[in-house]
């Protein structure tokens, strides 16, 4: 027999799981996760998750965490990551010992909420800033299961959407994943129904035009949040909350006992 663990157990925890929201700009996958909750409730009288509070890396006004927190009656906290490089002299957070080490520094307010709220995962919504905090789910806008001929995941970091519009990719889709140490590296839960790469020329015009391809890259991404993100990240935690997703000792994943290497596909 299988030695499986479930991400989160509900029958031992005997209450929902308590989800803590992560976030830096619009907040629009807060917004889907927490509209999901209440739909659940509103279908079942109640639902397996719960999310706590909302916490934000900007506190100059960019983001909407706190509107939408005060909406949802939930709290809301936030810790300027870019003042916080500032007050200690660097510029900003990279992937060395060093800034690792800063990182951890920087994440230690929100390591102080998530024990005092009792949280069991972090759902990362929109969360711009590297976090060494463990236990987050991630959604990113690209298919994670496609890999290079060195075997390692081909669309990672902030351009993976125009990185697979250029590498010829006719449609998008969007992962969510079990974060590690890595950037896009954490084991892969599930991927989201494909959405058609629109363009209005050939690729080798377009980019004659940086500006113009930008807008061009962003329209895609913002098409493949409707059914790629929205969808898949409230999907996700709600499949965890049911204790539907397992992890083995090797970090692979399975949904109902059953592998999904590739990342679960209830669209396909």
């Amino acid at each position: 027999m299988m030695d499986l663990a479930p991400i989160f157990n509900p029958e031992k925890k005997g209450r929902p799981m308590r989800v803590a929201v992560f976030m830096s700009g619009t907040g629009t996958n807060a917004e889907k996760l927490l509209e999901h909750e209440r739909q659940l409730k509103e279908k079942e009288g109640s639902s397996p998750y719960h999310v706590i509070f909302i916490f934000s890396d900007r506190a100059d006004g960019s983001s909407r965490g706190e509107r939408i927190a005060y909406q949802a009656g939930i709290p809301y906290f936030s810790y300027d990551i870019r003042r916080f490089h500032q007050l200690i002299g660097v510029k900003r957070t990279v992937l060395t010992e060093e800034g690792l080490i800063v990182r951890r520094e920087y994440d230690r307010v929100a390591e102080v909420l998530i024990k005092a709220f009792s949280i069991d995962v972090v759902a990362l919504c929109g969360y711009m800033s590297y976090t060494t905090i463990s236990r987050c789910v991630n959604v990113h806008p690209a298919d994670l299961s496609i890999r290079d001929e060195y075997g390692k995941r081909r669309f990672v970091g902030d351009d993976a959407v125009r990185d697979a519009i250029l590498a010829g990719e006719r449609y998008l889709r969007a992962s969510t994943i079990w974060t590690d140490e890595g950037v896009d590296t954490g084991p892969l839960l599930m991927v989201s129904e494909p959405v058609e790469v629109r363009l209005p020329g050939p690729i080798s015009e377009l980019k004659k035009d940086e500006e113009a391809f930008r807008r061009v890259v962003e329209e895609n991404q913002e098409r493949l949040k409707e059914k790629g993100d929205w969808k898949i990240l409230p999907a996700t935690i709600e499949m965890i909350a049911r204790g539907r997703f397992q992890m083995d000792k090797e970090g692979r994943i399975y949904v109902d006992r059953a592998p999904v290497p590739d990342g679960y596909r209830p669209w396909d």
